[in-house]
């Protein structure tokens, strides 16, 4: 069986520590290379998880013919400028999620995969987990009756000022962190794009970053509400309510790789919990999962697990709730931008 051949840009904490691992474990994925700006540094990576090369420079691994496809798991601010220099080299990208900075930092990378051919997609890899594959199936099935509304919620604590993610021009802070995930995946278990979002948030005095931000969502069919923070008690949760019951996505985010996930299905009839019943999932690696899917695509030449016109999309809702919550005022998106 044919695999495609990967290369790594960076030695990143989530791509040594979860990504990596995991895409080593994939049908259809082979980790051949690894690139750092400190060549010390990559072949110490390559050393520590059996990777046969290793390069000084992102330039050299993507000069390399014998790597089909990239992982981008830099800062923020170098998603779109360096997946667009993979493209220009031939090669198809994974990029971490956010894709970009903004709407319009997004369409440059449309335009760079349409003038290119190669695949991009952006990488959510609850759009693939077994989990949220099956919230949806569950919530299309009508299992929770109508649904109305989501709650969520998803924070950590961290006050360095080195720190990526709080330097607010490299793209840092908790909306773009974290709170993309509860905007991702209220989108899809809604199967609708928001009409309007309302929005407040607290920005760190020395950062400048966002870290403490509430968003309300308005959809077509109900509301999403969840909050973000980045200087908070480390917390994840994603509810689901319909007009017959909800549903819990037990660990929403950060998943056990191997671990069998559960969902929380209530049909609502006390406070209690008498009417819970758990759904578990077959044990899986959510990374795993991701880069096989979006290698089958590579391979198969389909669209990738999360195409970049969904990417815009998300984009665009992160860009409201930062206008919503600067102006103070509901922000519209209009029924043309939705499409």
């Amino acid at each position: 069986m044919r695999k495609v051949r990967w290369g790594v840009l960076g030695a990143a904490r989530i791509a040594m520590n979860k990504v990596i691992p995991a895409m080593l474990q994939g049908e259809y994925t082979e980790v051949a290379a690894i690139a750092s700006r400190d060549r010390a540094k990559a072949e110490e990576a390559a050393r520590k998880l059996g990777i046969a090369k290793a390069y000084g420079s992102y330039e050299e691994l993507l000069a390399d013919p014998e790597i089909d496809a990239v992982y981008n798991p830099l800062p923020n601010h170098l998603h779109v400028p360096v997946s667009i220099q993979a493209a220009e080299a031939g090669k198809h990208v994974l990029c971490e999620k956010p894709i970009g900075l903004d709407e319009a930092d997004v369409r440059r990378l449309i335009e760079a995969r349409d003038r290119t051919g190669v695949l991009i997609g952006e990488a959510f890899m609850v759009q693939t987990h077994p989990q949220w594959v099956r919230a949806v199936e569950l919530v299309r099935a009508g299992k929770i009756g109508k649904l109305r509304h989501a709650m969520g919620s998803f924070g950590y604590f961290l006050k360095s000022a080195e720190n990526i993610r709080n330097v607010r021009e490299f793209g840092g802070g908790g909306l773009m962190d974290i709170g993309c995930y509860p905007i991702k995946t209220s989108r899809m278990v809604f199967g609708e794009e928001p009409v309007r979002v309302a929005a407040t948030l607290v920005r760190d005095p020395q950062f400048g970053t966002d870290i403490l931000t509430s968003a309300i969502l308005e959809y077509p069919s109900g509301h999403c509400i969840f909050t973000c923070s980045t200087q908070v008690a480390g917390n994840q949760s994603m509810q689901f309510f319909g007009t017959e019951g909800r549903i819990e996505v037990e660990v929403p985010y950060n998943t056990r790789p191997g671990g069998r996930e559960r969902l929380r299905i209530d049909d609502g009839r006390d406070p209690y919990g008498s009417g819970i019943t758990i759904e578990e999932l077959p044990a899986c690696d959510q990374y795993t999962v991701q880069g096989d899917r979006f290698s089958q695509a590579i391979l198969e030449r389909t669209p990738p697990p999360v195409p970049l016109e969904d990417s815009v999309r998300n984009m665009r809702v992160i860009d409201a709730v930062f206008r919503a919550a600067e102006t103070g005022q509901w922000v519209e998106l209009d029924a043309a931008a939705r499409a």
